[in-house]
């Protein structure tokens, strides 16, 4: 089964605009490219307007951990800080997915 890499982001609602448009035009784009992710998407809670949520589909759990651990992933918390570091506070996890009914 697949799992999947979650970056949760609490953004102020000054910076919600700007936020946006990078994270669509650049910061997905690139992790999703970068990640070598299966798939990437992303979108804002309907229950509380500042959060963010990201998700990077990977084959399996080693594959999302090995990305979580990796040197890679450093250079973009730090490029990610370089925009939002004050303005955005944020949260990263894995997950495997164990059941899917359709």
């Amino acid at each position: 089964m697949s799992a999947f890499l979650i970056v949760r982001a609490e953004v102020e609602e000054a910076s919600r605009e700007a936020f946006d448009r990078w994270y669509e035009n650049e910061h997905l784009p690139e992790a999703h490219g970068n990640f070598n992710a299966i798939s990437a998407f992303r979108g804002w809670s309907d229950v509380d307007p500042g959060v963010h949520l990201a998700y990077y589909e990977f084959s399996d759990l080693a594959a999302a951990n090995a990305i979580l651990n990796s040197d890679l992933i450093e250079e973009f918390i730090k490029e990610f800080d370089r925009h939002w570091e004050g303005k955005v506070t944020r949260s990263r996890e894995t997950f495997e997915i164990k059941q899917i009914i359709k």
